[in-house]
């Protein structure tokens, strides 16, 4: 598999995992067809649309392939009509949230390494990618926004394997190596931060010291 084949295959991924994720969103706020199609296709493009920008690429990713948001409306569509299913659509949500995430860190690191970048714009571009639809989604949503959540590492998680990739490259990997390995170390810290608590330590407000 060559790595533009890979790089599509991820934002082809990501774009289907975060518009199952905005879907269960538009679930929990009760939206119709068409809430539902624009909250799955509002997370699945967001990042990847902002990080295009940036790039200051010739053509928005689902600008050039419509079938981006083809798929984002059908994932939709399929939520709609099965969200009922599952007990607990939160505990889903939060799941395919960091599949979605460690998915779309890999597609970002993988644009922003094709078109030439150097380390820390590939490492910001991968952030961007997987943290900005997400964020969207729930600010529109009106949920707790998971990129901010307390006691959880999310942003890290992004950043760590973003670094992860371009460590790889820097140490000789193939791309295609780096990219998977910057996925898999995405959803590890995300999945620990989840299942065992993994985290930073957080700021402690003290009061101010009084000068004599």
């Amino acid at each position: 598999m060559t790595p533009e084949t890979l790089v599509a295959g991820l934002d082809y991924g990501s774009v289907l995992i975060f518009a199952l994720t905005g879907a269960l969103v538009a679930s929990r706020s009760q939206l119709d067809p068409v809430g539902f199609i624009f909250m799955a296709t509002l997370t699945a493009v967001g990042g990847g649309t902002l990080r295009d920008l940036l790039l200051g690429r010739e053509t928005v990713f689902w600008v050039a392939q419509p079938a981006y948001v083809l798929l984002a409306a059908g994932a939709a569509l399929l939520v709609f009509w099965t969200a009922h299913l599952f007990e607990s659509r939160y505990r889903v949500l939060i799941w395919l949230d960091s599949i979605a995430l460690a998915v779309a860190v890999a597609a970002g690191v993988g644009v922003a390494t094709e078109g030439g970048f150097g380390p820390v714009v590939i490492v910001i571009m991968g952030f961007v990618t997987g943290t900005f639809g997400g964020l969207m989604r729930d600010v529109v949503g009106n949920e707790v926004p998971l990129v901010l959540k307390q006691g959880e590492l999310y942003l890290t998680a992004a950043f760590g394997g973003a670094l992860a990739a371009v460590l790889l490259g820097w140490l000789g990997f193939e791309r295609n190596q780096s990219l998977i390995a910057c996925a898999l170390v995405v959803w590890v810290l995300r999945a620990g931060s989840l299942i065992w608590g993994w985290r930073l330590p957080t700021y402690k407000p003290r009061p101010p010291r009084m000068r004599g």
